[in-house]
């Protein structure tokens, strides 16, 4: 490098990021004998190419140039990449609970699930890499968090280490810092999935941005194990897998979207706050102290996850929401066999099941099928025929104050009064008024796609607050 500093064509970049596109790159050039700054837009990027081209002439003409001197010389005006993505919720019928493997997130057992549109629910994340950076940052929701966290590095070291296997990007851009931007456009942390699609996002939108090719769910596993499920849209299945470094452990989709086009998916939000006792540490507790999972793992979830794959393949729902709520009902027992009992249904849950059961019996078939992840919000499966019919009788159980967009989210609904033939319902218990939060429609939907809006300035930083 000293050769090159004594050098008549020595050359010095320095670059100040301003949040004008424009004013992005104030540069002095210390050229041959004297400074030149670039004042006007137009000759800066003469300058740049003139210099380029020396560069060039110099390394290819007359003699090697050093690959970092090289690396030095390259001006890049627009060197901030970045990439917007939205990813879905994924609301299980086949539960994940358990792991073989905690570091690696290697489940004990398969697992399956729905992936809900992203009309109606999503993740947003924005990624961008900028040589100005000077370290990690990330924000969730609005607010600037720690990079500490071993789930997150996981993910962006992985991503980094397959786009230098795959030579997608210079050795320069991948030892440029992040910066991270994440919202939902649902309650976080309560019960509806959102680190799934929060990882599937984050995942996803770093492949785009680092060029990755091939499967990225056992990437999006490491993230949040019910992630590697929400890179895919239809129905989707979470193999296990047996290798002990988790590269069978991958989601594989059993139908797309478009299979089983009239099946819909009803939200009862009972509470948005944050769940007293996290995923990770209830299913750490019963991995030790349930004989029941042991039972589970070994016989139900096999013949179950035959069961209902044909059932979706063979559009089935009367099958489908057997299987769908016994094992909601069996994982939720699992909860309470864990001791000290990890517990996530409340009083208004247990009510909306019973009045789900109360419901088809009065219909005298399954018209609708209710599963409850770790939380209290109930996930209510249904065709799109009977979401009337099924909103009545919620609305009759669980009347509320709120009406109209406050209320209902999601695709929009119709109303009709309650079947008179559902003298059973129509006898339950009214629940006050503040029983649901609210209601989402929603229909199965596709993966990950990528977005315009970014959530980051043109500097890499925050863009508004939630």
């Amino acid at each position: 490098m000293d050769w090159i500093r004594r050098s008549p064509c020595f050359f010095r970049h320095k670059r100040q990021v301003q949040s004008c596109p424009v004013k992005r790159a104030q540069t002095s050039f210390f050229f041959c004998t004297g400074e030149v700054r670039a004042r006007d837009w137009t000759i800066f990027l003469q300058e740049v190419e003139l210099f380029n081209q020396i560069v060039k002439f110099l390394e290819f003409y007359l003699f090697p140039l050093d690959p970092v001197v090289v690396e030095l010389c390259n001006v890049d005006i627009n060197s901030m990449k970045s990439i917007t993505s939205i990813a879905p919720v994924n609301i299980a019928v086949i539960k994940y609970w358990g792991k073989r493997d905690e570091e690696l997130i290697l489940p004990l057992n398969d697992s399956l699930s729905g992936t809900l549109s992203t009309d109606q629910m999503c993740a947003k994340t924005t990624v961008a890499i900028d040589g100005s950076f000077s370290k990690d940052r990330i924000w969730l929701n609005g607010k600037e968090e720690s990079f500490d966290n071993d789930r997150l590095q996981n993910c962006l070291t992985e991503i980094k280490a397959r786009a230098r296997s795959q030579n997608k990007l210079t050795s320069g851009e991948l030892s440029h810092h992040v910066h991270i931007c994440s919202e939902n456009n649902f309650p976080t942390a309560a019960g509806l999935a959102s680190s799934a699609a929060g990882y599937a996002c984050l995942v996803y939108s770093l492949a785009q941005l680092y060029g990755i090719e091939g499967d990225i769910s056992s990437i999006a596993r490491t993230g949040s194990g019910s992630a590697c499920r929400s890179v895919l849209g239809g129905f989707v299945q979470w193999v296990s897998g047996n290798n002990l470094d988790g590269s069978d452990s991958i989601a594989e989709q059993i139908v797309d979207a478009d299979h089983w086009p009239d099946m819909r998916v009803l939200i009862l939000v009972v509470s948005d706050n944050k769940k007293k006792t996290s995923s990770t540490s209830g299913m750490q507790k019963s991995v030790m102290t349930s004989d029941l999972l042991k039972f589970r793992i070994a016989k139900c979830v096999p013949e179950r996850m035959k069961r209902i794959t044909t059932a979706i393949l063979d559009r089935d729902f009367q099958i489908f929401a057997d299987i769908t709520m016994q094992d909601s009902n069996q994982f939720h027992a699992i909860c309470l066999d864990t001791y000290p009992p990890c517990i996530y249904m409340n009083d208004v849950s247990h009510a909306i099941a019973d009045l789900i059961h109360q419901i088809n019996e009065d219909a005298g078939e399954n018209i609708v099928a209710y599963t409850y992840d770790a939380g209290p919000n109930a996930c209510l499966y249904l065709l799109e025929e009977n979401v009337p019919k099924v909103l009545a009788a919620v609305n009759h159980a669980f009347p509320s104050a709120r009406s109209g967009s406050e209320y209902y989210k999601g695709l929009p609904v119709t109303s009709e009064p309650l079947p008179e033939e559902w003298e059973c319902v129509a006898k339950r218990e009214i629940w006050s008024p503040e029983a649901l939060r609210y209601i989402i429609h929603a229909k199965i939907g596709e993966g990950p796609r990528v977005v315009e809006d970014s959530l980051l300035d043109g500097s890499g930083l925050l863009k508004r607050t939630i």
